[in-house]
């Protein structure tokens, strides 16, 4: 008995993380990087006069996401909470810093973006994963009070609204709808009431909608989506020529670069609008592989949060998937036509430094846990010294 409970601990602790993580995120990382090859050639020699602009600066961005990737999946449960405060500071620092001049950017009527010497960022794709980090400890440490509506969720969310009301300034709707979806979901994980949070959460998606509806080009944009052939030289022709992507490519796709609208004709085609071309390219069957892909790993994450002891571990594994989901969700929603135009990514798939890093950074995180998992489900009663 003790050599079996011996080699139990050996197995556990060289035991690496769920391949059912990486291994779907390394297709959908490989699928992302041909496709941006795919949407960008043309872009990049309208626009730079070299067709591999884009591709090369997204093979950087690829690089350093991995590099940061594997060295969070080597961290202990200690190690990713020690790393609460730093984030949490940094990314709110950051979303502060887009509004110094010099330093935050401003590009098509947004002020989203900072620049820090020669790179440049996104603030809130980094506090979207600072804000699950700091949730997962703060819930942690109020466990016994989150069936309380005062000690428990309204906390909380008073500690959000004043990053969801910087996120709405700058403007970024589709973020600040993307925090707010992510602070209840992991509410609900910490044990909160749901009649708790649809108190809460109604009232916060009325603040949404009534910011929803003081832009006009927000109006424009709603209008477009119930009724695109209305304004098809307008609002409604990014949603009508992803429709059209999504037509031509049929059940089995045009194959490989033979997809016509990325050439110029579908806006956004290497950003938020990926999905579509993946579509014409590779048809139904590969959207519909695509989103096997992510329910895979969204399946494990979930799951491996679920069989975590720790509620700090748990939170966090939740907070991470949910980020990932909620991301998919709105990005197929908007090129499916289901919700009006969002400029969010697809993980792993669009083009972009600040969100492809972030991505395999969320993904080194439950790498990291799922090490954790691996040892934790070796029953107590093997390490019992005989």
């Amino acid at each position: 008995m003790y050599f079996r409970s011996w080699f139990a601990r050996f197995e556990a602790s060289w035991r690496g993380p769920d391949p059912w993580l990486y291994l779907p995120a390394a297709v959908l990382l490989l699928t992302g990087a041909l496709m941006v090859l795919n949407t960008t050639y043309f872009l990049g020699r309208a626009k730079t006069g070299d067709g591999f602009h884009f591709f090369k600066a997204q093979m950087m961005h690829i690089a350093a996401g991995l590099v940061l990737s594997a060295l969070l999946s080597q961290f202990s449960l200690a190690g990713l909470r020690r790393l609460v405060a730093p984030i949490a500071f940094l990314s709110s620092a950051l979303l502060v810093a887009v509004w110094i001049p010099g330093v935050g950017l401003v590009r098509g009527g947004a002020r989203r973006w900072v620049r820090l010497g020669p790179l440049l960022a996104e603030p809130s794709e980094l506090l979207k994963l600072g804000l699950v980090f700091f949730l997962a400890d703060f819930l942690a440490r109020r466990e016994a009070l989150m069936r309380e509506l005062k000690a428990g969720v309204l906390p909380a969310v008073l500690i959000v609204l004043p990053l969801v009301a910087m996120l709405l300034k700058q403007p970024d709707f589709g973020s600040a709808v993307v925090v707010v979806m992510l602070v209840f979901a992991m509410l609900l994980a910490a044990g909160a009431r749901l009649k708790h949070l649809a108190e809460t959460g109604g009232v916060m998606l009325s603040g949404l909608a009534v910011q929803a509806m003081a832009k006009p080009y927000r109006i424009r944009r709603f209008a477009a989506f119930l009724d695109p052939w209305r304004a098809a030289r307008g609002a409604g022709f990014q949603l009508i020529q992803s429709f059209i992507a999504l037509g031509e490519g049929g059940k089995w796709g045009q194959g490989l670069g033979a997809g016509r609208q990325k050439m110029l004709y579908l806006p956004q085609a290497h950003t938020d609008f990926v999905f579509a071309v993946v579509t014409d390219d590779f048809g139904l069957v590969g959207g519909l592989a695509i989103l096997t892909l992510f329910a895979v790993l969204l399946f494990r994450g979930m799951r491996m949060a679920h069989a975590e002891p720790d509620p700090f571990a748990s939170l966090l594994g939740v907070g991470v998937t949910s980020l990932f989901g909620l991301q998919v969700l709105i990005n197929i929603a908007v090129v499916l036509g289901l919700v009006p135009t969002k400029g969010l990514p697809l993980p792993f798939l669009s083009y972009g430094g600040s969100s492809i890093v972030m991505a395999l950074a969320q993904l080194g995180v439950l790498l990291a846990l799922s090490r954790r998992t691996a040892v934790s489900i070796i029953p107590k009663k093997e390490y019992a010294v005989r």
